[in-house]
């Protein structure tokens, strides 16, 4: 009776080494940076194309994880080849100077079965704030070849004057032309390393 036993006990030590911090890629060809904005009496979409970030999770130890985005701001399309040349100029993203946005995590907290909150730097325009993103883990699976992948959704409202990103016109009849709320969804499919 006790040699199973010490084989279950060496298995056990064993598989805990494994346990740990896993890290995770976005694979961009899957994922996406999606927003909207209001403009008149609607809501503009939009999207940026280039991206990339990384994600170490551990969650027996959420101090041990982190997650880093990098958003390429030229990378802007909102399917209108006049607007976007405005927003990548100094009224907008002024992407000459400011060619990235980035969020860097300092803090991982659980906040429900698959939701977490997740504080960090975002530094856009210039301008770093800490925010604290809601994140819902969509799960993990391995897909045909064999890669392991875990899917993740952040959908948040940001003010953009709050990054210095101030243009607006003033409409004849009252009002102004742009909103300062812009709604985000990010979408990721990541892959482990």
């Amino acid at each position: 009776m006790k040699r199973p036993l010490i084989a279950l006990c060496l298995i056990l030590i064993a598989t805990a080494g494994l346990a740990g911090a896993a890290t995770y890629t976005v694979d961009k060809t899957h994922s996406g940076v999606d927003f909207k904005v209001r403009h008149l009496v609607s809501k503009t979409p939009g999207k940026f194309t280039d991206f990339e970030g990384t994600i170490v999770a551990d969650l027996a130890n959420l101090d041990a994880s982190s997650v880093t985005f990098t958003i390429k701001a030229a990378s802007i399309d909102t399917g209108n080849a006049d607007r976007d040349k405005h927003l990548r100029s100094a009224d907008f993203f002024d992407v000459e100077t400011y060619p990235e946005i980035t969020f860097t995590s300092s803090k991982i907290t659980k906040a429900g079965d698959n939701s977490y909150a997740v504080t960090g730097t975002l530094t856009m325009h210039g301008v770093s704030k800490t925010v604290t993103l809601p994140v819902t883990y969509l799960g993990e699976v391995k897909d045909p070849w064999g890669n392991t992948k875990a899917g993740f959704e952040i959908e948040t409202t940001l003010d953009r004057k709050d990054y210095g990103i101030v243009w607006n016109k003033a409409l004849d009849a009252g009002g102004v032309l742009l909103g300062d709320e812009v709604e985000i969804t990010i979408n990721l499919e990541t892959q482990k390393k």
